[in-house]
């Protein structure tokens, strides 16, 4: 199989770019903050900002007409400008022109948890309310899962493989890993992978009506008193070549992705023994694919945040890693990202294998009563990190782990 490199990598989150976002977590800055009626009412003019009791969430600020001059962006939903934003910094790092961006054929596999759901939401109301005739095209085009890929593909002239990933909350794992597997198979040379996901009223006021968010407004992962969780929104993408096209262009990688792995959980959840099996299974298919045995991994980068799942994530990470490898995320700083949150985890661990430097589980105070054997990265931290697994645990039973090396072992 074709070994699979990073060479790229664009981000967009409250935080800034993908080196700000990176330098900001690892310094423990928080993306989220109080949710005011207007930036509702930019989410949704017919919101009622009374149905939300819980007034935190992380929001990117961006002008479109600033950041996409001169073109027609209306098409384009705020799911799709994310990726688009991300994509285009992944690609101007190591400066891939257009003309070769076609030539190429780089293809896009993006995750997403939720995709447009604001758009699809807003064209069933207008023509459930108005009536048919008064439905905006343009929000129809807009209103299917894979159509945030498909306009980034669109406006980047992206003429490789285009692929949706839905995996929940697990979406930007997942897509990671399949674009791994596609490069491998040689049905791709070059991949942007990873996940994007829009702040909505919709994600929103169903978070809070389940339950999930948190009324401290503060993501604890892990932690005995966690009490939910805060949203964010934001979009994150890797350029993953194969090893022989990165070379024969003379890209620096910046990492590799050495194995995967998935599985379900068919309690969605609601039974933490089998939930944490299922991500145990996940995470040994991934080592074992990776050819890496736990003493070679320095760092687990985990996508728990701060809902009761993260007892089931803690189970299945002490069954395979014990306390010998340390625990962390980027929950804590960004929220819970949904499908994008996998992509931003790999980030995180991309910027320690080059600074060395662990962010700390914000938030976290006291170990759950069912587990207390993990090294949870309570504060900040200096390793010499080389080998890193990323987790995620989606809210309906899907499971995935990703094995990334530092460029050079």
């Amino acid at each position: 199989m074709e070994p699979v490199v990073i060479t790229g990598r664009g981000a967009l989150s409250p935080l800034g770019n993908a080196a700000q976002t990176a330098v900001a977590v690892a310094e423990g800055q928080v993306a989220y903050g109080p949710i005011e009626d207007e930036v509702l009412g930019r989410l949704d003019r017919s919101g009622d900002p009374e149905a939300l009791r819980t007034r935190m969430a992380g929001r990117v600020e961006y002008n479109p007409r600033e950041v996409f001059p001169g073109r027609n962006f209306r098409p384009v939903d705020r799911t799709g400008q994310l990726a688009i934003l991300a994509a285009e910094g992944a690609l101007e790092g190591v400066e891939v022109a257009e003309e070769d961006r076609r030539g190429a054929f780089i293809g896009l596999v993006l995750g997403t948890m939720f995709g447009s759901v604001h758009t699809i939401s807003a064209f069933d109301r207008r023509g459930l309310e108005a009536g048919p005739k008064y439905v905006k095209p343009l929000d129809f085009a807009n209103s299917v899962i894979n159509a945030a890929a498909g306009q980034a593909a669109i406006w980047l002239g992206l003429t490789g493989t285009n692929s949706t990933v839905t995996g929940g909350a697990a979406a930007g794992v997942l897509a990671l890993a399949q674009a791994t597997q596609l490069i491998r198979d040689g049905r791709a040379h070059a991949l942007l992978a990873g996940g994007s996901e829009e702040l909505s009223y919709e994600g929103l006021v169903g978070f809070e009506q389940a339950g999930l968010l948190s009324s401290g407004g503060r993501v604890r992962p892990f932690d005995r008193d966690r009490d939910g969780t805060v949203l964010g929104e934001g979009s994150a993408l890797l350029l993953l070549e194969s090893q022989g096209a990165a070379t024969l262009r003379g890209a620096r990688p910046l990492g590799r992705v050495l194995g995967h792995g998935s599985a379900f959980d068919t309690s969605r959840g609601r039974d933490p023994e089998r939930a944490a099996s299922a991500l145990e299974r996940a995470i040994r298919v991934a080592l074992k694919d990776a050819g890496s045995p736990v003493d070679t991994i320095n760092a687990v980068f985990t996508g728990a945040c701060g809902l009761p799942g993260d007892v089931a994530e803690a189970k299945a990470l002490a069954a395979v890693f014990g306390d010998a490898v340390p625990v962390t995320g980027t929950a804590s700083n960004l929220g819970c990202c949904l499908g994008a949150g996998g992509a931003f985890q790999a980030l995180g661990l991309l910027h320690a294998f080059e600074g060395g430097r662990l962010p700390a589980l914000g938030g976290f105070e006291r170990a759950p009563t069912e587990v207390s054997s993990l090294d949870w990265c309570r504060e900040a931290r200096t390793v010499d990190c080389r080998r890193g697994v990323l987790t995620a645990t989606s809210f309906d039973g899907v499971v995935a782990a990703v094995v990334l090396e530092r460029a050079g072992g």
